[in-house]
């Protein structure tokens, strides 16, 4: 579900991504993320998210405080049930880290991932993690281009946290991608690793056709977080079987065509491989045919010494009977 600086569990994630015009912004991409926490670790904790914009600052983290069941909202809006009738800051620059406080969490943001260890000392000590210097070293090389959030939080709070919600200009124009790489022990995550997914991923678009998608009804007012919120979705449970590890992923016009179905799962080496794939994880290689033709044959050794063994006893029988 997310990749964590210490073990940890989470679980009934929910990732929502989405295409919004903003009055002062423009076009930007929205990021919600929210799931439950389970912080085995003993003590401080964090969870990181490589994040696909081209530049990111604190001012583009959004205040949920207020409606703390924004993203649930949009979940209720696709279950069956519910069907029927600020100004830009400026981007994290290269070789600056960002510290700020941001609902439970304290944030550590930063354009390079490796420059975050060095910048622990500005965190709280009661929400300071260890860090795995190999965990940043990954980041840096697999997504080099995506800035890194290190979402901080202490033992107490893991249960309790409003959704993140963030805006940014993204990477990729012609796709939404919604960072789901898994690892929940502190070390670096494996991408060849297969994991069980246990996701919502919801879609949204302000340039959607008229009937698109369900729509959503907030039990609260959004009040500024309006112009980032959608007010239809697409999306799907994902929590059957096993995907490869990575984040998901879906084209800007399946987004448009409401393809919700084309769903992918990302990979680090740029695989995509369709959700809809997801299944038990590949099983031990089957032996070589030599191999399986020794396992099938391994009965002939022990009969043959039996069959030699009773023929033997059979004439030192008959000898010692009748005589040579």
């Amino acid at each position: 579900m997310c990749v964590s600086a210490a073990p940890a569990e989470f679980s009934g994630t929910v990732l929502y991504v989405g295409r919004h015009h903003h009055p002062q912004l423009g076009e930007v991409e929205v990021l919600g993320y929210q799931n439950t926490a389970v912080n085995r670790a003993g003590g401080p904790n964090a969870m990181l998210l490589h994040l696909p914009a081209a530049g990111m600052g604190r001012e583009n983290f959004l205040d949920t405080s207020q409606t703390p069941d924004v993203l649930r909202d949009l979940v209720e809006a696709l279950r069956p049930v519910s069907r029927a009738p600020q100004p830009a800051g400026a981007a994290v620059a290269a070789g600056t880290v960002e510290v700020f406080d941001h609902d439970i969490y304290t944030v550590v943001l930063a354009a390079d991932p490796r420059d975050i260890p060095a910048a622990l000392g500005r965190v709280p000590e009661n929400k300071r993690p260890r860090l795995a210097p190999e965990l940043f070293d990954f980041y840096a090389d697999t997504f080099p281009l995506y800035p890194v959030a290190l979402c901080c939080f202490d033992n107490a709070d893991a249960r309790r946290a409003a959704p993140l919600l963030m805006w940014y200009h993204p990477i990729y124009t012609g796709r939404l991608t919604a960072p789901a790489l898994d690892s929940h022990s502190g070390a670096a995550p494996d991408p060849q690793g297969w994991v069980r997914p246990d996701h919502w991923v919801i879609v949204g678009l302000d340039d959607a056709p008229g009937e698109w998608g369900a729509p959503v009804r907030y039990r609260r007012d959004p009040g500024p977080l309006a112009p980032f919120l959608p007010r239809r979705v697409i999306g799907q449970k994902v929590s059957h079987g096993h995907l490869r590890n990575g984040d998901f992923a879906i084209a800007l016009d399946d987004a448009r065509a409401g393809r919700i179905d084309r769903l992918v799962r990302l990979t680090t080496d740029g695989q995509r491989i369709p959700v809809s794939s997801a299944g038990p994880p590949p099983s031990v290689e089957a032996p070589a045919p030599a191999a399986e033709d020794a396992g099938r044959r391994r009965w002939v050794k022990p009969t043959l010494m039996a069959f030699s063994l009773v023929v033997l006893t059979l004439l030192c029988g008959w000898f010692l009977i009748w005589g040579p």
